[in-house]
């Protein structure tokens, strides 16, 4: 393995790449986070409103 020297290290790029797997998962993500908070808001609603089912 060789050393790399200054100009060498300077021309070193990387960086962060957005797939469509990484985007189409974020996007379900936060879809499933908003309808858990739905579902919760409606919860509320029903409880403190009274309208809830009779089992």
């Amino acid at each position: 393995m060789r050393r790399l020297n200054e100009q060498n290290l300077i021309m070193i790029e990387g960086g962060f790449s957005l797939s469509g797997s990484m985007l189409t998962s974020i996007v379900r993500g936060i879809s499933t986070v908003l309808d858990a908070g739905r579902s919760l808001g409606s919860s509320i609603r029903r409880i403190y409103t009274g309208n809830l089912c009779d089992f």
